[in-house]
């Protein structure tokens, strides 16, 4: 798993490389798709070109903003549009049944807004809350808008931190290689539980 993180890391950095500010907005757009191109090395590598003095340091927060929102997109229009159909129809394979969907679509309807600003803001969780927002049919302006103004400080704190650290940017990576572990696991954990309460109702 080391391995693939750290070659994912190399394939990122080297797509910000050779494409510049397009690379930073196509690597955040497949990101925000759930395909593991870490942000995490986008925006610090981002960075590092800027210490540089080869790009600009607005000019990479917003184009990662751009990819990142764009790509949340796409993966919510998969969610309101496929999603609510593949989970009635083989949710009960997983435990995972209307009264369920109900209850997400009422927590996204009391705390969307909140459960994406500050989803944006994890490790792991940041990439997948498109797709429940998108399933629950959370309202589109409020999505792009809380998504916004999530994904901003993501991207700007993260080009600062790579420009502070200049060659070393990749010790930010080893960081949250760790991090997104643990976020992981507490996400596991949480679909573990909510599994195992579905399945003592049946």
């Amino acid at each position: 798993m080391s391995h693939l993180l750290e070659y994912l890391a190399h394939v990122t950095s080297d797509i910000v490389a050779g494409a510049g500010y397009w690379g930073i907005f196509v690597a955040m757009f497949v990101e925000s798709m759930g395909i593991p191109l870490p942000s995490e090395v986008t925006m610090p590598y981002g960075g590092y070109l800027v210490s540089l003095g080869k790009l600009g340091f607005w000019p990479v927060v917003i184009a990662g903003t751009i990819g990142n929102i764009l790509g949340s997109l796409v993966f919510y229009i998969i969610g309101a549009t496929g999603g609510r159909v593949f989970l009635k129809k083989f949710g009960k394979y997983i435990l995972f049944n209307e009264k369920h969907l109900d209850t997400a679509d009422r927590w996204f309807s009391h705390y969307g807004e909140a459960t994406v600003f500050f989803g944006r803001l994890l490790p792991v969780v940041r990439t997948y809350i498109s797709l429940p927002a998108g399933i629950s049919r959370m309202p589109l302006g409020k999505f792009l808008f809380y998504s916004t103004i999530g994904v901003i400080p993501w991207c700007w704190l993260f080009t600062y931190i790579g420009i502070k650290l200049g060659q070393n940017w990749e010790e930010i990576h080893g960081i949250f290689h760790y991090l997104n572990y643990v976020v992981l696991l507490i996400v596991i954990l949480i679909l573990l539980l909510f599994w195992k309460k579905g399945l003592r109702k049946r």
